[in-house]
């Protein structure tokens, strides 16, 4: 389909240059424009070039994670006219791309709101995946004049922020949930938006929880430099140093909460992810104090305020992937995050004060 096809689809010829979406003329995945009556929209690539995929890797390592979005608005895949499917999804750049890679050989419009820069899932629980944003993206983007028909297909995940009979009342664009994987899109569509149990079904992996413990490693790694500042202070006036052996202990900790309790959490005991971390993190801190010899009566001190740090440690680490997982749901993550934080506190506290004095006693 040529542009001017696009453009004259309706019978109406007078096609406006106004851009609808603004994007950056370097960005290589925007492969062409299409003319409309309402303004020209970006057609983008449904191929991830190596800038896309290096993206996507910085991201996952929580460099420049904040700020990896792109404009909303609306896009085209393929040669789109009136009568090709609309699908909505959030202007966070790993989430755009995970959806168009999946689109090859589809013509259809993808509406992009704006979720500043956050997944579907997250901006549906904090209220910009929701209703009002999407009710003034299709005013701002003139959808009703682009397309003949009134349906939208949106993420199912991103349900909980949406009030679909109130986006058919002020719009007339009726709403369509589509499957929790991209990689099921165009199955849906062929069989007239139809969903299999298979595509409802929310799933969390491994796989899935694997790549999210980058981020979570560097973060931890950041916030430890003050940790080992305040250790290296410390030990300019305490009897025992802190050396390599707290090192092991406390990095063993991290490693806990970040890697292990996710890979391995649906073997892990228990509902709450404190819980889970906590559990992983006792049996972390009783294995390396015993292959230390500090259960004996002299070291007990220590032992104990390893014991009360370590678990602590790693389940507030653990809990961090609340927010990410299918395991729990919000106001579970609430009710979690006021019965632990608390305990976690008091446990910490209450350790580090034994590992002091025991430094400055030894």
């Amino acid at each position: 389909m040529s542009k001017e096809k696009s453009c004259c689809s309706s019978g109406d010829c007078s096609c406006s240059t106004e851009i609808i979406t603004r994007y950056d003329k370097n960005d290589k995945w925007v492969t062409d424009e299409i003319h409309t009556s309402t303004g020209s929209v970006p057609v983008v690539s449904t191929k991830l070039n190596f800038k896309d995929k290096l993206g996507e890797w910085k991201v996952r390592w929580g460099i420049g994670r904040m700020n990896y979005k792109i404009n909303p608005g609306i896009y085209a895949i393929g040669k789109p006219d009136q009568t090709s499917p609309v699908l909505v999804s959030a202007n966070y750049k790993l989430t755009f791309d995970s959806l168009r890679k999946e689109l090859s050989g589809m013509d259809c419009w993808i509406l992009i709101l704006d979720t500043k820069g956050i997944n579907v899932w997250c901006a549906a629980g904090k209220g910009t995946f929701g209703t009002d944003e999407i009710v003034n993206r299709i005013s701002i983007t003139g959808l009703s004049e682009i397309v003949a028909h009134r349906k939208l297909i949106l993420p199912q995940l991103g349900a909980p922020g949406v009030s679909a009979h109130e986006v058919t009342k002020q719009t007339g664009f009726s709403v369509v949930y589509g499957p929790v994987r991209a990689k099921d899109i165009k199955t849906f569509i062929d069989s007239d938006f139809k969903a299999t149990e298979e595509m409802r079904t929310v799933k969390f992996t491994i796989r899935d929880r694997l790549v999210l413990t980058p981020v979570e490693l560097v973060s931890a790694a950041k916030s430890s430099f003050i940790v080992f500042g305040v250790l290296f202070l410390l030990n300019l006036f305490v009897a025992r140093p802190f050396g390599l052996g707290d090192f092991i202990a406390y990095t063993g900790a991290v490693v806990t909460g970040t890697v292990l309790t996710p890979v391995f959490l649906p073997a892990i005991p228990g509902k709450a992810f404190a819980w889970k971390g906590w559990l992983l993190g006792f049996l972390w801190a009783l294995g390396y104090i015993w292959y230390s010899g500090w259960l004996i009566p002299g070291s007990l001190l220590l032992a104990i305020g390893y014991l009360l740090v370590l678990p602590s440690l790693s389940a507030y680490l653990a809990m961090n992937f609340t927010g990410s997982s299918t395991y729990t749901s919000f106001s579970g993550v609430i009710k979690e995050m006021k019965i632990a934080v608390p305990l976690i506190a008091i446990s910490t506290v209450a350790g580090l004060v034994l590992l002091l004095v025991n430094s400055i006693l030894a």
